[in-house]
């Protein structure tokens, strides 16, 4: 599924997947739950995940408190992004904040969070890189809203899951906003 996907992705220009990003972002920022959120997990996109870059910088400009993940070993610890100078490329070629570290016992404090996937289904679930580092993440996130982000072509009508995973209270993409 994941190959089907990446054949998928290439289909598109990096113009074309620039201008879908442009238009998930947009939904996500007129959306209740984007306005209503103090704090909330984003991620910073690799070349072929939906660019949320603008949704991080808005956040941080409009005084939003903003996290993003950094891989240590097998686990996602999460740090307070305090600007783009504050970046540099960690594990897998990402780029993550080298700002405070968030306490885990704050994770209650998280309310929403946005989550990459390469693929979605219509009841939630979510198809990740393998690695199963989200997997891990987001039992603790207990109080959080969780927002799948996707393409178009990432969301299927199901996609294979265990019973450990934890399905996005709702996927955002361009041409729809809802699990049925």
């Amino acid at each position: 599924m994941r190959r089907f996907i990446r054949v998928q992705k290439r289909q598109y220009t990096a113009a074309q997947l620039a201008l879908m990003s442009e238009k998930i972002c947009d939904r996500v920022l007129a959306s209740a739950w984007w306005q209503e959120a103090g704090t909330l997990l984003l991620y910073y996109p690799l070349a072929d995940e939906v660019d949320v870059r603008p949704l991080i910088e808005k956040a941080f400009e409009s005084g939003k408190r903003v996290l993003l993940p950094v891989c240590v070993g097998e686990e996602l610890e999460l740090h307070l992004y305090e600007g783009e100078t504050s970046l540099r490329e960690g594990a897998f070629g990402i780029m993550e904040p080298t700002g405070p570290l968030f306490a885990s016992e704050s994770y209650g404090d998280i309310q929403l969070a946005i989550i990459p996937g390469m693929a979605f289904d219509r009841a939630g679930h979510r198809l990740g890189r393998g690695k199963g580092y989200y997997d891990r993440l987001l039992p603790k996130l207990t109080k959080t809203k969780f927002v799948g982000i996707s393409f178009p072509f990432q969301l299927l009508d199901e996609v294979p899951t265990d019973a450990h995973d934890i399905p996005v209270d709702e996927v955002t993409s361009c041409h729809s906003t809802s699990l049925q």
